[in-house]
């Protein structure tokens, strides 16, 4: 029989078609499960809205809940109806509301009672479902560790990539002695450290190379400004910057890269996140530079044989010597491609989403 799961959320900024949701819903259709949403008029009193719909159309109730990422507000009420008929709960937050205003925007002092306040509220929120979602085991553990959820009832479902789009892309054909071509993609936000990889740029002296820094965000025009003496000009470092396009066609945009830059930053949130772009990155089949974290497996950061190379976070200079561990492989580099998605299909994948939310559904 099929399972029937209920996405229950207002979504806020971020739509269905945010890529996070995209993929947990279209895994889920590939297990057979019937998937529905529910777009309550007030997370409130959501779960009076549905119960009065339901009664109204007398729908099949659902075997699973699922509330969707960054949709706090709309867990209470999720909760309430999902108790009241005895139906599992699972929440898939991808943030913590507190880490990011207090962390990351710095929007309240750790110790203020605003502070301390949001995050009883959220504590308490996380511990309503009956299965909390984490993206890496680093976001595990913070779930655990600052909001008090068991362990045993915390899952780790990697983000990954849609891979209907972003598949394994023809290698680039290039003339002799063509620069190395690097692209960065991203919303210039302090959490990738797209500052850090700035002063790379400025400091790196090797083998001719071209970065690509594609995208929009709060920190794009200090990059512009601070990399301006480098666009057009000859020596080492070739900078072009280029906004954003259709998500359709980022994989072919990609496709004339030889390698994909990650993220760089230092704070607490950048040292548990794997970012959109490295699994996108390694979905197309590149070779992916990226601070080594905790975040990632410790078999991938053994060595640089799984196609991802590594520098420290915020070390411009790291970043500098990585660029030179990849011109001295460059004959490598389409199979370390290669590496790279397969390191993407064994860590990843949807198959790999699949066998978690498979346990789930059948507990």
């Amino acid at each position: 029989m099929k399972k029937k799961v209920l996405i229950w959320g207002r979504y806020g900024n971020y739509g269905p078609d945010y890529p996070r949701n995209r993929v947990i819903e279209s895994v889920l259709r590939s297990l057979g499960c019937e998937v529905s949403r529910f777009l309550p008029a007030l997370s409130a009193t959501a779960d009076i809205e549905y119960a009065l719909r339901y009664t109204l159309q007398r729908g099949p109730r659902p075997d699973l809940v699922w509330v969707p990422c960054f949709r706090q507000r709309d867990l209470a009420a999720a909760a309430r109806y999902a108790r009241r008929h005895q139906i599992p709960l699972v929440f898939d937050p991808l943030i913590s509301a507190y880490d990011k205003q207090v962390n990351e925007k710095h929007k309240f002092a750790a110790d203020s009672a605003k502070a301390r306040k949001l995050l009883a509220w959220e504590s308490r929120l996380f511990k309503l479902p009956d299965w909390l979602i984490a993206d890496t085991e680093g976001h595990a553990d913070y779930f655990h560790a600052t909001h008090s959820v068991p362990r045993a009832r915390i899952r780790v479902i990697p983000v990954g990539a849609e891979e209907a789009l972003f598949t394994p892309q023809p290698w680039p054909r290039k003339p002799a002695g063509a620069p190395l071509e690097l692209a960065f993609f991203g919303t210039f936000i302090g959490l990738q450290g797209v500052d850090v990889l700035a002063q790379a740029i400025l400091q790196y002296d090797g083998p001719p190379t071209h970065w690509r820094l594609i995208g929009e965000g709060p920190m794009k025009a200090d990059c512009e400004r601070l990399l301006a003496p480098l666009v057009g000009a000859s020596g080492p470092s070739r900078i072009s910057f280029e906004g954003w396009g259709p998500l359709p066609e980022l994989p072919a945009r990609l496709a004339s890269a030889d390698a994909i830059l990650g993220i760089f930053g230092t704070s607490d949130k950048a040292l548990r996140v794997i970012p959109n772009k490295v699994y996108q990155g390694l979905a197309v089949g590149r070779a992916v530079l990226t601070a080594a974290t905790p975040a990632f497996a410790p078999e991938l950061r053994a060595d640089e044989e799984h196609g991802l190379f590594w520098a420290l976070p915020g070390d411009p200079g790291s970043i500098c010597d990585a660029i030179r561990r990849l011109h001295q492989r460059r004959d490598e580099l389409p199979s370390l491609g290669k590496a790279a998605r397969a390191s993407y299909e064994s860590h990843y994948s949807n198959r790999a989403i699949a066998q978690v939310l498979r346990e789930i559904l059948q507990a």
